[in-house]
């Protein structure tokens, strides 16, 4: 005999959506806290598929897969801004309100670096599926909306906090870096789309726009970091939950090595012989220490993170920070191995990518499994907990 879920199918599709997200009231609470924060994981997905066609070693298959996952980060692109849009229709007062809280307003910048990554991958390892015009199109689209949003968010964030975001003597945290890395990523990413400018002042100015977001994102970097410091000396690493945003600091460290290896192989597309040689020994001369200052930041983030560890670290959407991070320090990496043809460095990119695997698979399929129960569509808890 039939059941009486088998004779009400839209009694059955119900009783799935509870199985589902069992931890919502309605499905369609799901859109309810979509903060910015999300696209994070579009980021650390990302920066999977760019990373792995720079490492220096040869894997049958590799490239293959870094491109199956920048479709993998395309198609959540897709599905997240759409999921967003619901969002500031449905939930415009919460959505207005992400920009207003002392700690989700940092995470604003993630949805440009999202658009960013994935460009940067589409010019890279999509145009063998779609042709190397339509990357070039859609990359430079992507660029123009994430560099625009980026720029936005670095004065905009910031304007907030010292305007209106009640900020105690402990509360620097890594996500502070968020809103004004991504100038940085539109540099290192916007090398790749030089060449394909016009010559002339078109190409120049967009080699020199590059450079000067270049600057914007080292310098309010290198104020954040002396910041965030200063906090884990005086007042210590604080909640658990706010330990992995400490590895955001190896973001701007790791784009701006990435970054200026970039620039300077193609700055001798715009600007002249002396001028281009000095862009190309920067390229060194500045990305070896920084690279030596990141190494040394990944072993103490590394440390404190173990030590978190053993006292119980939950799971919220900041272990993303364990990816994109990681990631820019694996394209530096490998950038410098491939200009100084050096083993140190391809040892460690390589090392660094698999760590990245790693970090992306946990984190992948815990973020599944918390979307899956609806745990990461609830309202954050009271605190900087940082969901």
């Amino acid at each position: 005999m039939a059941s009486a879920t088998s004779l009400h199918p839209s009694h059955s599709r119900r009783h799935a959506d509870r199985r589902l997200l069992r931890d919502l009231d309605r499905p369609s609470d799901l859109f309810r806290n979509l903060g910015p924060n999300w696209f994070a994981s579009i980021m650390g997905t990302g920066i999977v598929a760019n990373a792995s066609a720079v490492v220096p070693y040869h894997v049958t298959g590799l490239r293959l897969f870094g491109t199956l996952v920048w479709a993998l980060a395309s198609a959540v692109l897709v599905a997240l801004s759409a999921a967003w849009v619901v969002h500031w229709i449905r939930f415009r007062d919460i959505a207005r309100g992400h920009a207003h809280n002392p700690v989700m307003a940092h995470f604003w910048g993630a949805p440009a670096m999202a658009l960013l990554t994935v460009g940067a991958g589409t010019l890279t390892l999509g145009r063998g599926w779609i042709g190397e015009a339509a990357a070039v199109r859609t990359d430079a689209v992507l660029w123009a909306a994430g560099t625009l949003l980026g720029l936005v968010t670095c004065v905009w964030i910031p304007y907030l906090a010292m305007t209106e975001h009640q900020v105690a003597d402990d509360s620097a945290f890594g996500g502070w870096l968020m809103p004004i890395v991504p100038p940085m990523v539109s540099a290192a990413t916007g090398a790749a789309l030089v060449p394909h400018v016009p010559s002339g002042q078109a190409r120049l100015t967009m080699l020199m726009v590059c450079y000067a977001m270049f600057g914007i994102s080292l310098f309010a970097s290198l104020v954040i970091i002396t910041q965030l410091w200063t906090r884990l000396v005086h007042h210590k690493v604080g909640p658990a939950a706010m330990v992995p945003t400490l590895w955001i600091v190896l973001g701007p460290l790791g784009q701006s090595v990435t970054a200026a290896n970039a620039l300077g192989a193609v700055a001798h597309f715009a600007l002249p012989a002396p001028y281009a040689t000095g862009a190309a020994a920067f390229a060194v001369f500045y990305a070896v220490p920084t690279w030596g200052f990141a190494m040394m930041w990944l072993a103490l983030a590394s440390r404190l993170t173990l030590r978190a560890v053993r006292t119980r670290l939950p799971f919220t959407l900041t272990w993303w920070s364990f990816t994109f991070p990681v990631g820019t320090c694996v394209t530096g990496t490998c950038a410098l191995a491939a200009r100084l043809h050096s083993s140190l460095f391809d040892v460690t990119g390589a090392a660094l990518f698999v760590l990245l695997l790693g970090a992306w698979a946990v984190v992948a399929v815990r973020t599944l499994r918390g979307s899956l129960r609806g745990t990461l569509f609830l309202a954050p808890a009271p605190g900087p907990t940082g969901r």
